[in-house]
């Protein structure tokens, strides 16, 4: 962060104050109405079919949680605003955590609010506020051009794969919660949404601490983001081949997240990024 000029990191640092004052006092409200939103005309969908009453208890605890986050980055992106003037190293990671926060989260919430309510959608505020803090700290920084293009990638590509597995998660357990013959599992349609849901949640975890890794250029966080992504398709992939052939699901959510990953794998594999992505040693 050093060799980025001052004025630079100037901008930075407000840029931080106000992004997380926004993550601290006006996204927790955008974030309450926005549930309130949802659950209202979820209320009225389950009324009529019932498979989806499982998604108002999981909506009710997913999106506080995600709150919670927002907050907590919001707290750190204050807190770290004189340090990132200073041009302190750690901040570079420390910073771009805690603005992924608010990119993933809103374009999670922004999924069903799109799907159950009408009109502009309030997530997208959350979501965009913080890419502009994501995308103008990598972007900004005075670094090799195939560091901050390959930074810039695959950490974006690491946040929106971790939206999509969070929200592939989240219908996973929708439908087990409310599946037929519960609580026991009635064939291959019910083993394999148990057998993606976990997996799901587990790479939203490794994603997130791989934008962290990745912004230190260890080759940790390389790695964790290969793993993460081949998780994901290992069981993407086969969950959509099952879903349309062995269920009567004419769903394609599983195959959404494809371009995503194949985007990620290119940047990963592409021997002159891997390079700029890992420093030497």
């Amino acid at each position: 962060m050093k060799e980025t000029s001052q004025n630079n990191r100037l901008i930075l640092s407000i840029l931080a104050v106000v992004v997380g004052l926004f993550m601290v006092i006006v996204a927790p409200f955008l974030i309450q109405e926005t549930l309130e939103r949802i659950l209202t005309e979820l209320v009225k969908v389950a009324a009529e079919k019932p498979a989806y009453a499982s998604g108002i208890l999981l909506f009710s605890y997913a999106f506080p949680f995600y709150r919670g986050l927002i907050f907590v980055g919001g707290i750190a992106l204050i807190l770290m605003a004189r340090a990132i003037h200073r041009g302190e190293e750690w901040t570079f990671p420390a910073a771009a955590l805690a603005s992924a926060f608010p990119s993933a989260g809103g374009f999670f919430m922004f999924m069903p609010y799109v799907s159950f309510v009408k009109g502009f959608p309030l997530p997208m505020v959350v979501s965009f506020i913080g890419l502009i803090f994501f995308w103008t700290l990598i972007l900004i920084r005075n670094v090799d051009k195939w560091v901050k293009w390959g930074q810039f990638l695959a950490m974006t590509f690491c946040g929106m794969l971790s939206t999509h597995a969070f929200i592939v998660g989240i219908g996973n357990m929708r439908m087990l919660l409310t599946r037929p013959g519960k609580p026991m599992y009635a064939g291959l349609g019910a083993w394999v949404l148990a057998w993606s849901q976990p997996i799901q949640w587990i790479c939203v975890v490794l994603l997130l601490v791989a934008i962290y890794m990745l912004a230190t250029r260890k080759f940790a966080g390389w790695w964790l983001a290969l793993v993460s992504v081949t998780s994901l398709v290992a069981i993407d992939v086969p969950m959509q081949i099952i879903r349309l052939t062995m269920t009567d699901s004419v769903s394609w959510d599983y195959s959404y997240g494809l371009p995503v990953i194949i985007g990620l794998f290119i940047v990963l594999l592409n021997p002159k990024f891997k390079k700029a992505l890992v420093a030497e040693g």
